[in-house]
């Protein structure tokens, strides 16, 4: 059986997890008798803690919510994990660095000194993907301003700059009428923080770059929150970065075969998928925004290539050979009737993708 005061800590941290918990579950969880649970209760509500005994054929415990309630604590396990989410904020994109590094600092001091051991032995350093345009820092009042709207379900009036203008922030308040959305999420993808909404101008949803986005004083009216297509977020945003109007799908999808291994294409593949056809052949099925996105990915693969499906994937690495052939003998313009149509088909059928 565990310490008293590490069996308090663990129980502790039970109850913080869920509204209520039966005696035999806290019982099996800690895996002591319900009478200790009984006692170990009794020395929580003694340390200031409120927790109120639930009615019921199991009966049961409720830690209560008050101003009184004494300083949190944390088990082993909860305190590394606070430590390990701290050094990495950082790679948020949330603006809260300085902040995050001065919470671990104080949070440091409170542990005893085996935690502080594990906590310095444990250092974590968030990298930003190298890029020549770097992630832009978004300020953490915007994203509470979001968060907060998201949570009270009301309409968010705000001044935005489309990835088209020049700079980022830089517009005056008065260059376009404000943007008028339902705030449905706050998630992030790829280091950068996006609002999915629904856009009441254009009766469409969007996913806006949150560092682009300046709040106006006060929000709209409240608002009954739209189901999201799919009902999914993850899945939505990732159908949208795919340029796809369904959730988590390609919009052009295709088939060719590689003189390569199976297991050499498959390490490249991605979401790609990859069939073994022999011993130097496999079939791969892949998908992009675009059909000249989709040629330019698997002629990214060093072997010879049969394009089975579809005729579009045809015209459109026949598109890219006659670019790349001018590029190598330095002559342009020669792109032919073919070639232009496949490109006008991949510009006006493209679905509509993050601002």
């Amino acid at each position: 059986m565990p310490k008293t005061s590490a069996r308090l800590l663990s129980l502790l941290s039970l109850l913080q997890a869920r509204r209520d918990w039966p005696g035999a579950l806290l019982a099996e969880r800690l895996e002591i008798s319900p009478r200790t649970v009984r006692r170990d209760v009794d020395r929580l509500r003694e340390l200031g803690y409120p927790i109120a005994a639930v009615k019921g054929p199991d009966g049961g415990y409720r830690l209560g919510a008050g101003a009184d309630l004494p300083p949190l604590l944390f088990d082993d396990e909860q305190a590394v994990a606070l430590a390990v989410a701290l050094q990495i904020a950082a790679g948020t994109g949330a603006g809260i660095e300085e902040a995050a590094a001065r919470a671990l600092t104080t949070v440091r001091q409170v542990m005893p000194a085996r935690l502080r051991r594990r906590i310095d032995t444990l250092q974590v350093t968030a990298v930003q993907p190298s890029s020549a345009r770097p992630y832009p820092q978004v300020d953490s009042g915007v994203l509470m301003t979001l968060s907060a709207a998201v949570h009270a379900r009301e309409v968010l009036r705000f001044d935005y700059v489309p990835a088209s203008a020049p700079g980022t922030g830089d517009a005056a308040p008065d260059a376009a009428p404000p943007r008028r959305a339902e705030p449905h999420h706050l998630v992030t993808w790829g280091g950068r923080w996006y609002l999915v909404a629904w856009d009441l101008d254009r009766e469409d949803w969007r996913t806006f770059r949150a560092d682009r986005i300046a709040p106006r004083s006060p929000n709209g009216p409240r608002f009954t929150p739209r189901e999201l297509p799919g009902g999914d977020v993850a899945a939505f945003v990732a159908g949208r970065f795919q340029g796809s109007e369904a959730p988590g799908g390609w919009p052009c999808r295709g088939e060719a075969i590689l003189d390569l291994p199976a297991a050499d294409v498959y390490r490249y593949a991605h979401d790609g998928l990859v069939e073994e056809l022999g011993p130097n052949r496999c079939r791969l099925t892949l998908g992009s925004w675009s059909w000249t996105g989709l040629a330019a990915a698997i002629g990214r693969f060093d072997a010879d290539i049969e394009v089975v499906e579809p005729p579009e994937l045809k015209q459109a690495c026949a598109q890219l050979a006659r670019r790349y052939a001018d590029a190598a003998t330095g002559t342009t313009g020669t792109t032919d009737a073919i070639g232009t149509a496949a490109a006008a088909a991949d510009s006006s059928e493209r679905p509509e993708r993050p601002e």
